[in-house]
């Protein structure tokens, strides 16, 4: 007898009807789920393709490591999820790490320039049509669209390169194989080649005593200023190859090194193959990435910078990033010399920085005749009040975040930090206590301390129980980290005792949290992760990623962003990446398609360790050893 739907119902037999709808819709599914790629949110162009990888790379595993003790957590500090603890054999989902996307990857065609290659930086067609250089706007970013999927090659005999801290004074010459600052810089000190290395004695243009020497006649001259005390965080303009920041690192001073990529040959390069924090950038036209009143002390030694220039624009972005209270070192020739062109300089300077409220706190000539003076920057409206001429002006109110991306300086001094309620902001408490304590421009809201406490305890608790011992992650052989995703600075936290620094990265589009880096005794720069870095190939022995990609898919392509870590990774080095399943599931296989080995731990922790494979090359890692 023929059985009709209405019929079903008339009889009232639901439980046959219940099971038919359940066979219905997995039928749908198993239709629908067929017709997908297993990247369905993933961009993909059109020459690649996913398959099987078979490759000659060590097989990826699953693993797990030893449980982590639960934390709370909040968005708002970028804390992730917690660990899932009990069943350590239990994975929240299976992920074949075999899967590789096969890509005809080639190598960047630039002829010699190519293993230097930074795409922001050295974008020629764009710096060819700039109508001015006259405010070094060729030494800026432009970065081209889209971005380049090439990778770039290793210089000629490569090695692993020298660990810290011999690498602060000596580094393999073919890892960075430029010798023009060797004959350029002979009679100063910088730089010498001796067999395999190069050698880095200490000295500078302004060092004529050795680094160490300077370094103690500043606190001589100026005993205020306590190394590695209430001086934490300094920024060092026009840095050399960064021997500066590299020995005052003795002191518990971290010190960011920064200079444009210019004709003194790879100086930040130098500078990172010694394990020294170093970025690349130039005061132009545009801000630094930095937040406001971050550094306890900037310092200049025959820097090139006009700080008058274009009516004072570069100084008063050092204003703008120098905290209140904080101290300008400035050694250059028109400090020390009484000829008529170092006179109008210092004139110049002298009327700059009196209208800006700057004190000069100390002037001497050391015994080699190098001298210096030291500015001071108000911690207090009243000499801006009491300017008869109120030029430059006091900045408008702000009512946005302060992430400074592609901003045009700015002709006004920038307010002073406060409150909610106004009240100026005190000075960060002496370093060490400064990286645990209530960081000042810390929000007002009444949980924020507690977000922030919690936070740091999260980190901790996350490094020490499993980043450190359950990631198989060689920590001997790590100087240079990046973290690309900083949220409040817990992970360089939680690293401190470690013989290593990290660079925070905090995204363009994420919550502004670097003023409070900064305020940790940490340092970091503003980043969007659609475009390349500003640093050179091979300058990063970690990079730890924690939930960035989750806004990232409707802005960035992933493969983009894989060869980006590709190019600043140095080979041998790691990427230690927590986030969901799903984004696990589309890294991967680009990671794999570059020859990167890769693991995962209960279910959200890939570690994936990059080779020295480059396209047209064998397998073959130990000839770099």
């Amino acid at each position: 007898m023929a059985i009709s739907v209405p019929s079903l119902f008339k009889e009232r037999k639901y439980p046959f009807l219940f099971a038919l709808s359940i066979l219905l819709i997995s039928f749908a599914i198993l239709l629908l789920s067929n017709s997908f790629s297993p990247f369905p949110s993933l961009p993909i162009s059109s020459d690649l393709h996913v398959s099987t990888s078979h490759d000659q790379s060590p097989p990826s595993s699953l693993q797990s490591p030893s449980p982590l003790r639960s934390q709370s957590q909040t968005d708002t500090a970028r804390s992730p999820p917690e660990l899932q603890t009990g069943n350590d054999d239990a994975v929240p989902d299976v992920v074949d790490l075999n899967v590789s996307l096969d890509v005809n990857w080639r190598n960047c065609k630039l002829g010699a320039a190519a293993v230097d290659y930074i795409p922001c930086l050295d974008n020629w067609k764009a710096i060819k049509e700039l109508k001015s250089r006259k405010h070094m706007e060729h030494r800026e970013r432009h970065c081209p669209s889209p971005s380049p999927r090439c990778l770039v090659p290793l210089p000629s005999g490569y090695k692993v390169p020298v660990q810290w801290p011999k690498s602060r004074d000596m580094v393999w010459y073919d890892n960075v194989p430029h010798p023009k600052l060797v004959e350029y810089k002979k009679e100063q000190n910088w730089v010498r080649k001796s067999g395999d290395y190069f050698e880095f004695p200490g000295g500078g243009t302004q060092f004529k005593n050795g680094v160490n020497s300077y370094i103690d006649f500043i606190q001589k001259t100026f005993p205020a200023i306590k190394w590695g005390k209430n001086i934490r965080v300094i920024l060092d303009v026009g840095c050399g190859v960064a021997s500066f920041g590299g020995y005052l690192l003795d002191q518990n001073v971290i010190t960011m090194s920064f200079a444009p990529k210019d004709e003194h040959e790879a100086q930040i390069q130098f500078a990172l193959e010694r394990g020294i924090p170093a970025t690349l950038s130039v005061i132009g036209t545009q801000k630094l990435t930095f937040p406001d009143n971050a550094y306890d002390l900037i310092h200049c030694a025959r820097c090139r910078v006009h700080w008058d220039g274009d009516g004072g624009k570069p100084l008063l972005e050092l204003n703008r990033i120098l905290r209140p209270g904080g101290y300008f070192i400035w050694s250059a020739t028109p400090v020390y010399r009484d000829d008529e062109k170092d006179r109008k300089v210092w004139n110049s300077m002298l009327a700059l920085t009196t209208s800006m409220c700057w004190k000069i706190v100390a002037k001497t000539v050391d015994s080699s005749g190098i001298g210096l003076v030291i500015y001071q920057k108000p911690v207090s409206y009243s000499c801006y009040e009491q300017r008869k001429e109120r030029v430059p002006p006091l900045c408008e109110h702000k009512n946005k975040q302060n992430v400074t991306w592609y901003e045009p300086l700015s002709y006004c001094l920038s307010r002073l930090p406060s409150d909610s309620m106004g009240n100026l902001l005190s000075w960060p408490t002496p370093w060490p206590q400064r990286l645990t304590s209530k960081p000042p421009s810390l929000p007002s809201e009444p949980d924020a301390e507690d977000i922030f406490n919690e936070d740091t305890k999260h980190w901790a608790a996350l490094v020490s129980d499993v980043y450190l011992d359950g990631l198989g992650i060689n920590w001997a052989s790590i100087r240079n980290v990046m973290d690309m995703n900083a949220g409040y600075g817990g992970f360089a936290a939680a690293l401190i005792e470690l013989p290593l620094w990290v660079m925070n990265v905090v995204p363009i589009n994420a919550q502004d949290t670097l003023p409070i880096i900064f305020d940790r005794g940490l340092i970091g720069v503003y980043h969007d992760w659609c475009e390349s870095v500003n640093t050179y190939p091979r300058t990063y022995d970690l990079l730890h990623s924690s939930f960035l990609f989750k806004n990232k898919q409707e802005r960035c392509d992933i493969i983009d962003v894989a060869v980006e870590m590709d190019r600043i990774l140095r080979p041998g080095g790691y990427l230690l990446l927590q986030d969901t399943m799903e984004t696990i599931k589309k890294l991967n296989p680009v990671l794999r398609s570059l020859h990167w080995t890769t693991s995962l731990y209960q279910g959200q922790f890939l570690v994936a360790k990059k080779g020295f494979w480059r396209p047209g090359d064998d397998l073959d890692d130990k000839k770099h050893e």
